[in-house]
């Protein structure tokens, strides 16, 4: 044979080691045959609550963070941990607060307040912030929620133990899964009661002492958001 022939020769066999080598390495390796890698899903934005100087939520805060939260085991209830509080009707036209702030000189302790929400009938959900859930209907909604005045509003778990506040708020958001009046009368006494707990003080939302005419005027212009709804209704 002349030189120009083997070398094509050699070129052949060396193409077809090469072809050899790709198809052999390309192979998926035993064990992970059939095995589907998932793909990385996309970043999302991360909202948080924020509340304003007078404890009022300035931004909505049912502004969803589905995704953000990894899957919890289910609660009692049926729902999974991130899901309880969350809103039916993200919708809403009023919202009622009342705050519990600290004496002066002193804050309040996360700790205390993770035991003070658990005696009065709260749970820790949607948003790392407290719910009361209406009885028997969790699915529901909350009937009012807790956060702490200091921004983003949540309770962090990792660090509560760590945690001091000045004042937490307390929200009412209507519609409720509740009549309006009915999820006051349950707001009011968990708040007063949580005051006593951690020897704070119920401010309105004006910062002022919740007094009884306070008091006497939120129930008058809930039990008028209620009637309104019912002709709304009808």
């Amino acid at each position: 044979m002349s030189d120009m022939t083997l070398l094509r020769i050699g070129i052949l066999i060396a193409g077809l080691l090469l072809l050899i080598a790709i198809f052999f390495f390309s192979r998926p390796r035993k064990g992970q045959q059939g095995r589907r890698v998932p793909a990385p899903e996309p970043a999302r934005e991360r909202r948080e609550p924020v509340l304003g100087d007078d404890g009022e939520v300035v931004e909505d805060f049912e502004a969803s963070r589905e995704g953000d939260q990894p899957e919890l085991d289910l609660e009692p209830s049926g729902l999974p941990a991130s899901a309880l509080g969350r809103r039916e009707i993200q919708d809403f036209d009023k919202i009622v607060t009342l705050v519990i702030a600290a004496r002066a000189e002193q804050a309040l302790r996360g700790e205390d307040i993770v035991v003070a929400a658990e005696k009065t009938g709260m749970v820790f959900g949607h948003m790392d912030v407290f719910h009361r859930l209406a009885d028997g209907h969790p699915e529901r909604g909350p009937i009012f929620s807790m956060a702490s005045i200091l921004n983003p509003g949540s309770f962090d778990m990792a660090t509560i133990h760590d945690m001091e506040t000045p004042a937490i708020t307390f929200f009412l958001t209507l519609p409720a899964p509740v009549p309006a009046l009915d999820a006051w009368e349950k707001m009011l006494p968990t708040v007063q009661r949580m005051a006593e707990l951690l020897d704070g003080v119920v401010l309105d939302d004006g910062r002022n002492a919740l007094g009884r005419q306070r008091i006497a005027h939120i129930r008058e212009e809930l039990r008028n958001y209620d009637r309104q709804h019912e002709i709304q209704r009808w």
